[in-house]
Order: structure tokens, then sequence, then C-alpha cells
């Protein structure tokens, strides 16, 4: 089967979607797949398989917003799109931006079918317009996608029923939805790590998710500062994003000032193998592959109970969840579990459990199924 996949955003493996793309295309290539990639990452020029098209300029302040985020976007050069959905069997889409968008005309004008990844929650784009919290920018927003991407598609690909429920109600219909978690890769897992020295008599607690409002870091940072024992706490971000600096002013008051740096996948590996506790306090999230990530290599997660997030339904305790932007709530889960470390180790049992639902190969294989259908003409009829 020949594949082409559309990304407006791909570089460094910083954000969900680029994950997700990354993982997609590694592993139907490993299944024997042809994968064409429509991207505008200027590294990859060169690559096999890999159809390069311009970076997007909005404008040298928009264009430096991006950068601090991490992502470029890029700009839909109609003959390489073109290029590279000739002969294709499905085109996939990541995200409904301009590339997609070039790449669903083209699709369609060829005849071939067309899936897509549904990687982008309404709050994604609405909270960097001050618009978070207006309902009706947010349904405008799932509307004009599905109008102008999705409602062509003979399969969407929903990372968690949480979104695909969000977004049909948003529409007012049902769409022909596959829920497939974006995968946890087997190389999470536990490990003997040695821990560095300087977490030496610390209570050390991760939270994995780019700096920016809809993540919600400040919540955590707060609640150590109420914790009984934030004299012990070290808490460790990680990531990057345009919230750097606010949020290391705001945890430099902490009696130990948080850790801030991306990692690569082997060192997130280890610094998860080092750490005692997972909090996930994002208010705003589609899956959170990142928490599954942490509770596969052992550790008890505790999660905001944000009615906006997937991430909520990882719980299986009350224990396992805290009041939505409530650092006083935050801070007594944290020091419940500070105290009771048998119950922590009990609770890493179960979700040792857990967590095999999400295992990468058993995602990508229902994947492999969704794109087949979808080329093989079984097509959903709006």
């Amino acid at each position: 089967m020949v594949i082409t996949v559309v990304c407006d955003v791909l570089g460094e493996a910083n954000n969900g979607t680029t994950i997700a793309a990354l993982n997609l295309i590694r592993s139907m290539r490993e299944r024997g797949h042809t994968v064409r990639v429509v991207c505008s990452d200027q590294n990859r020029k060169g690559e096999e398989g890999f159809y390069i098209v311009p970076n997007r300029s909005f404008g040298p302040l928009i264009d430096a917003y991006f950068r601090k985020n991490g992502v470029k976007m890029s700009f839909p050069d109609k003959r390489i799109i073109d290029e590279a959905i000739r002969g294709a069997d499905v085109v996939h889409f990541m995200t409904p931006f301009a590339l997609g968008r070039r790449a669903v005309k083209l699709a369609r004008t060829h005849g071939i079918p067309l899936t897509a990844g549904f990687h982008c929650q309404a709050e994604n784009l609405t909270s960097h317009m001050f618009m978070k919290d207006f309902p009706l920018a947010n349904k405008l927003f799932y509307l004009t996608i599905w109008a102008h991407s999705y409602r062509h598609c003979a399969r969407i690909h929903y990372p968690s029923a949480f979104i695909r429920d969000t977004f049909e109600r948003a529409i007012g219909r049902e769409t022909p939805s596959c829920v497939i978690s974006n995968g946890v890769n087997k190389a999470f897992h536990p490990m003997e790590v040695e821990r560095p020295a300087r977490y030496r008599d610390r209570f050390v607690i991760q939270f994995t998710g780019r700096f920016s409002k809809e993540k919600t870091h400040r919540v955590l940072i707060d609640a150590v500062r109420r914790s009984k024992y934030g004299d012990r706490i070290q808490l460790v971000f990680a990531g990057m994003g345009p919230l750097y600096e606010k949020l290391r002013r705001r945890g430099a008051k902490l009696q130990n000032p948080p850790e801030f740096r991306f990692f690569t996948r082997e060192e997130l590996v280890k610094q998860l193998n080092c750490a005692d506790l997972y909090v996930h306090p994002a208010e705003i999230e589609i899956e959170a592959i990142s928490c599954l990530e942490a509770i596969a290599c052992g550790l008890v997660p505790v999660i905001a109970n944000s009615l906006r997030s997937a991430t909520r339904y990882f719980a299986l305790d009350e224990r396992n969840l805290f009041r939505n932007k409530d650092a006083n709530d935050l801070a007594a889960r944290i020091d419940y579990w500070i105290e009771h470390p048998d119950e922590r180790a009990k609770m890493r049992q179960r979700y040792a459990n857990f967590v095999r639902e999400h295992e990468y190969e058993h995602c990508m294989d229902r994947m492999e199924t969704m794109l087949l259908d979808a080329a093989e003409g079984r097509r959903y009829v709006s």
C-alpha cells in the first residue's frame, strides 16, 4: 500500500502531533508499506520519501511566537503536494490547516480516499487568542474544520473517545470514527537507574508537557509551595515552550526550584524511572501520551479532573484525581502519596495492567487496519 502522510507541523519531536506522525510513518514503513511524507522540515531535504514544501511566514511577530512553541508552519505548494499524492492508495493528513486542506482538495480531484488524525483540540488554538473559555469560538473552530476537511474523510482517527464526542457534539453529527490511542512506545518501561546525587533525600515529581497556558504548570508549582513536604519535593518539568521564563520565575520561589529542560526519548525514560510521582495538571488535553509514558515507567499519576481533558479517564481511583486548577486539593493529593508509599506500590501494580491497553504495536495494528479499510473503498457516506 502507498500511503501519503501530510504534516502541517513536523520537526523536532517536541509536541504530541509530531510524535504521533513520526510513530505512524516509522511503523507503516516497518510493516512494508511505502510512505510518502509531505512537510516543511527543511532538515529532511534529500531524505527518501520526503516531499518538502517551503515554510510559511506570517510576519516577524507571529513567526517568533511559533518558534517559541518549537514549530514552523508549512506553505501549501500545490505542485509538491500533487507529486506526493499521485498514485497513493490513501492520503492521511495530521491536522486540518493549510497543507492538510490543500491535500484534501487534490486527493478528491484524483479520487484518492482520505483519512485524518484529530490532533488539534479547539482550545489549543483559541487559548492563544485568549478565547479558550468562549464556547462559541471553540464551536466555530470545529464547524470550520469539519466543513473544509474532515467531512471528506473515509475514516477519522481520534486518540480518545473524549475528543471524538467533543467534536461530534459541536458539529451535531456522527463521524466515521476510529478511536485509537497514539500508543506508548516500548522504550518506556520500568528499569533500574542510578538516581543523581541532587535527588538524594528528595521526592521527585515529574510533569511532561509543553510550557503553555493550557498545561497549567503554575498549579503544580503552587501546590508544592502549599505542601507539608515542600522542602523535600523536587519538581522536574520536561518540555519547551513560550512560558518558560514565566514558569522559571514562579518556580524560583520554591525551596527547591524546578528543573526545566527538554529530554530526548532515551533521557526521558531514565528521568521517569528516577521520579517518585507523576502529576498531570493540564486543563486541556486530547489524550496526553506523556502521562501514559510515565505510567508505563511505573509512576502513579495524579491528574486534573478537567472536563476538557481526556487524561482524567486514566484515573483508576479518586486518589489519582484532583480538582481542576485547585492547588490546595493537589497539595493534599501529593501529601497523601508521600505519606503512603505502600499504597503507591499497590497502585503502581494496578497501573501496570492498565497501560497494556495502550501498547504501541497494538495501536499501530489498528491504525494499519484503518488505512487499509479506507484504501479498499469501505467508505463512510456523510
